[in-house]
């Protein structure tokens, strides 16, 4: 009963950065008949290996290089998450995850997101709000990613590059 919070935070915590590492390396891979494929396959392969340097060392956010190449990749993410954020804006899609330039958004935005939450982590441990949130936002893209293969009819629009990788 008296058993120290940080025994389960820990081994959570690594196993979120283990299944977000999982999914941004799925989604490196699924790029693999992109016709921009380089550039997204990059895009997802950074926060993959930056998430399994979490799961197996949580205090590697605390080194200068980690945070340096997180850092840039959040940058980076960040504005052209705003161009494509401003195109589907200006376009006025409603339904984004029908549009490639709307699911290409979310990817961006998902990478920006764990890797704002990872930052720091190692500094002074994680805690049950950063655990709460980092499980809730590693359970999504599997969740949603099920739903979608599981409705055909929800990707009959989407381009076929989209729909042969898996």
């Amino acid at each position: 009963m008296g058993k120290n919070k940080t025994e389960f935070i820990v081994p959570l915590w690594r196993g979120c950065n283990l299944l977000m590492s999982a999914f941004f390396a799925l989604a490196t891979y699924v790029q693999i008949n992109d016709p921009d494929a380089g550039f997204w396959m990059v895009g997802y392969a950074i926060p993959a290996g930056l998430c399994f340097l979490i799961s197996c060392h949580p205090q590697i956010t605390e080194t200068l290089p980690w945070r340096r190449v997180a850092d840039l990749h959040v940058m980076v993410a960040t504005g052209f998450g705003a161009i494509l954020g401003w195109t589907l804006y200006k376009e006025g899609v409603t339904h984004i995850f029908h549009q490639e330039e709307g699911r290409e958004f979310c990817g961006l935005m998902l990478t920006v997101l764990w890797l704002l939450l990872c930052r720091h982590s190692g500094r002074g441990g994680v805690g049950v709000l950063r655990l709460c949130t980092a499980v809730g936002i590693a359970v999504f893209p599997f969740v949603a990613w099920i739903y979608y293969y599981i409705n055909k009819e929800l990707r009959a629009d989407w381009p076929e590059h989209c729909t042969t990788a898996l």
